[in-house]
């Protein structure tokens, strides 16, 4: 491995605030008092909400940028679905409509 390769940083969680809706992106900072780049965890406690005004305790972890907010979690749920990639669920889904249709035409068979 090349030592030189340039290591990508990881991209800091956002906060949504559960009042209003407001996004803490911390690659953009509030616009105001914090800085970009600052993750949400150094965020004095006196930092408000620029939109409602709410205390930093009223944000909750959305992850990082562009990834499904919650989705890690929720592997374990369900019937196993959940750990399908897209295309096995198409297989999946597709499937179970082909064999329903040729239940519905067998329909036709009875008398």
């Amino acid at each position: 491995m090349n030592t030189e390769e340039a290591v990508q940083p990881q991209e800091l969680d956002q906060y949504e605030c559960r009042s209003c809706g407001y996004v803490y992106e911390p690659s953009k900072g509030d616009g105001r008092k914090i800085a970009p780049g600052t993750a949400f965890t150094e965020v004095p406690l006196t930092w408000r909400c620029p939109v409602c005004g709410a205390k930093p305790t009223q944000f909750s972890n959305i992850g990082p940028k562009g990834t499904a907010s919650g989705f890690k979690e929720n592997y374990g749920f369900g019937l196993g679905a959940n750990t399908l990639t897209g295309a096995q669920k198409n297989v999946l889904i597709f499937s179970a409509l082909a064999l329903g249709f040729i239940f519905f035409l067998s329909l036709y068979g009875l008398r």
